[in-house]
């Protein structure tokens, strides 16, 4: 049987669909892939006034229509809401969760003048870099990749911020002028991460895909990001960022176990910030992203509403 797998046109997600239909293929599966067009793809508007989903409802509902077998995301663009007709089959190795600067003449962060025109479409790492007083100017875009760097070479801004993982994929790395430590900005839940989706009742199918290209470090990881989104009740492009590490450690009985260590950060109505962390075993990743979550809660931070209308004007 020939697997169908949709994806977004856009050279990104063709990229990373192709990197798991060669997997597949590999595997010795007869696989095509097939375009499916979402409305973010048709639209300018920014993210955070299109909603959440908006790269991903258009290809679940040609998976659930039979229309294609299998279903690719970016897991970051996914609702933190399980959708009943679909099961998540597969989570593969992670790329880069960091963010990325691409900025004129080669310059870091911390060379940025005053002033600096920052091209961003995300409240998270708007939050972030308003946090650090450096009196940038933040600028709302959209685009691919090609487009958001083009503003940096025609001048018109003065850096982006990126996801690593997508320059990685598209064999662009070089052009970063920085991968920004996590210490200065946390990313999105599950940045770099995919997520491989299949229909409810295609139960042998999910375990081929999940033989094939599940990785269990990455999936509990992403699992605890997206429960601290879920208990904040945020949605993807919310200001929320976390990060979470498998590390090695050391049980009651001295034997070398490997556990999660989880940072988040939220941004509040007043335009501060509040971080916390934690550690815990893998097994218990959504519970320990919850908890996570009610701590920042405690700590002073709101419930954020999903299509983020909290956002203030300067950031739309």
């Amino acid at each position: 049987m020939k697997l169908r797998i949709g994806t977004r046109p856009s050279a990104l997600a063709t990229a990373q669909t192709g990197a798991v239909a060669d997997r597949l293929r590999a595997a010795g599966h007869d696989v095509e892939l097939v375009e499916v067009r979402t409305p973010g793809d048709r639209s300018l508007a920014p993210v955070v006034e299109l909603g959440v989903g908006v790269f991903v409802s258009a290809l679940r509902d040609a998976l659930a229509a039979g229309e294609v077998d299998v279903a690719v995301h970016s897991y970051k663009d996914l609702p933190t809401a399980p959708d009943p007709r679909l099961v998540l089959a597969a989570v593969p190795t992670r790329e880069d969760p960091r963010d990325a600067l691409v900025a004129r003449d080669g310059k870091v962060l911390g060379e940025l003048p005053v002033g600096a025109r920052v091209g961003t479409g995300s409240p998270r790492r708007i939050a972030q870099l308003e946090a650090l007083g450096l009196g940038w100017v933040m600028v709302p875009i959209r685009g691919n990749v090609d487009t958001r760097i083009g503003k940096v070479a025609s001048g018109e801004l003065d850096a982006v911020v990126v996801a690593a993982a997508g320059l990685r994929r598209l064999g662009r790395i070089d052009e970063a002028t920085e991968l920004l430590d996590p210490l200065q900005m946390l990313p999105a839940p599950a940045q770099g991460a995919l997520a491989i989706e299949c229909r409810a009742g295609d139960g042998d199918l999910a375990v081929e895909l999940a033989t094939v290209l599940d990785d269990g470090q990455t999936r509990a990881a992403v699992s605890a990001e997206r429960a601290v989104l879920a208990a904040l009740e945020a949605g993807c492009s919310a200001p929320v960022g976390a990060l979470a590490d498998v590390v090695s450690d050391l049980d009651d009985d001295g034997r070398v176990v490997d556990r999660i260590s989880l940072r988040a950060v939220v941004g509040t109505l007043d335009g501060a910030l509040l971080r916390a962390s934690t550690t815990g075993d893998l097994d218990v990743a959504e519970k320990l992203g919850t908890a996570l979550a009610v701590e920042l809660l405690d700590m002073g931070g709101t419930a954020l509403p999903p299509d983020n209308r909290w956002i203030g004007s300067s950031h739309r």
